[in-house]
């Protein structure tokens, strides 16, 4: 067939409005026969997965789950979630005991390929930080020579660490500890000059486990790329594709400026790519194998990408982040979704 005659195949299809359909994977399959969907998280990061007195999870991680229950079940609250660490978390994965891994997890190209994992977007971009005591008098991670670490295990963070340190020609001694609660605990009882960990995550455990905050400094530094988002395991490319734009579906979201308050009056525009995103004109669904409500579902759960960081992370927030990188593409960040067409 010459490129021509496609060109022509291509359009007679286009013109029909006909959608080859997505066939339902081993993962889709389980949720739906199940009802809900399993979603590993973090053990408790306040601002991206935490349970609050009552069990409640919240946080940004929680609600990517949350979009993608109600994205595939049509109701957000159709989600277990299961606790990880970080050295649990990939075995979880792997072995099929969660369904999707939602834990401030780093995309590396060891993880995409030898792990057996696949990345399915970028929801938060970050970096790893260093906090340290302010009475240290410390202003730069360059004074921290001959420092004791507090770190995880089975992390960037454990790997950048020593890459940093390196570089730079200084030495330090490893505090290595696997659980989230106890490493936490053990630079607060002083066991370690500095608290490493994504600079966010350092913000998050400034805010809400200090037992002053205003006691602990995080350093300016910020020494490595972290893009963090949700992970599927290798071989399920259709569950890979629904969570891949479920995502950018909260990101097309807040730059066409659909939220949870008006999503039925965003119904009725005329916007091509809005109808094209809320199901008005079909197709996407149908092309992911869910309805056509798809998106509009995932958004009515938690509201488009913007609404879902400044509820868990923003200035107003105890964590007080700013946007930075994490804005869209068209107000100088990194979050950018591709069409939906």
């Amino acid at each position: 067939m010459t490129i021509r005659m496609l060109i022509a195949a291509g359009a007679a299809l286009a013109a029909t409005g006909t959608v080859v359909p997505a066939l339902a994977g081993e993962s889709l399959d389980a949720v739906r026969e199940r009802g809900s969907l399993i979603c590993g998280v973090n053990t408790g990061l306040s601002g991206f997965s935490a349970p609050d007195s009552e069990g409640v999870w919240a946080g940004l991680d929680v609600d990517v789950c949350k979009a993608v229950a109600a994205a595939i079940l049509g109701d957000g609250e159709a989600v277990e979630f299961i606790p990880s660490t970080a050295q649990q978390r990939f075995t979880m994965l792997q072995s099929g005991e969660i369904d999707v891994l939602s834990r401030n997890t780093t995309w590396t190209l060891t993880r995409d390929t030898a792990l057996g994992l696949n990345f399915a977007g970028v929801t938060f971009y970050d970096g790893q930080g260093f906090m340290v005591p302010a009475e240290l008098g410390v202003t730069s991670a360059l004074e921290l020579d001959g420092a004791t670490v507090c770190v995880q295990p089975g992390t960037t963070t454990e790997l950048n660490l020593a890459d940093y340190f390196r570089a730079n020609e200084m030495e330090f001694d490893a505090v290595v500890i696997e659980s989230f609660e106890e490493v936490n605990a053990a630079y607060f009882a002083g066991r370690c000059d500095v608290y490493t960990t994504d600079a966010s995550g350092l913000a998050s455990v400034r805010a809400t486990t200090a037992p002053n905050p205003a006691d602990h400094v995080i350093l300016p530094e910020i020494i490595s790329k972290e893009p963090l988002g949700p992970v599927v395991r290798h071989g399920d490319d259709e569950f890979l594709d629904i969570v891949k734009w479920v995502v950018f579906a909260l990101i097309e979201a807040e730059e066409k400026g659909i939220t949870q308050a008006n999503l039925d009056e965003m119904l009725e525009s005329t916007d091509p790519a809005v109808q094209r995103l809320l199901g008005v004109t079909e197709g996407m669904g149908e092309a992911l194998g869910l309805s056509e409500s798809w998106a509009y579902d995932a958004i009515a759960a938690v509201g488009n990408y913007g609404e879902i960081f400044d509820r868990n992370v923003g200035p107003e927030t105890a964590l007080g982040l700013e946007r930075g990188v994490n804005d869209l593409w068209t107000r100088g960040g990194l979050m950018y979704a591709m069409p939906a067409r």
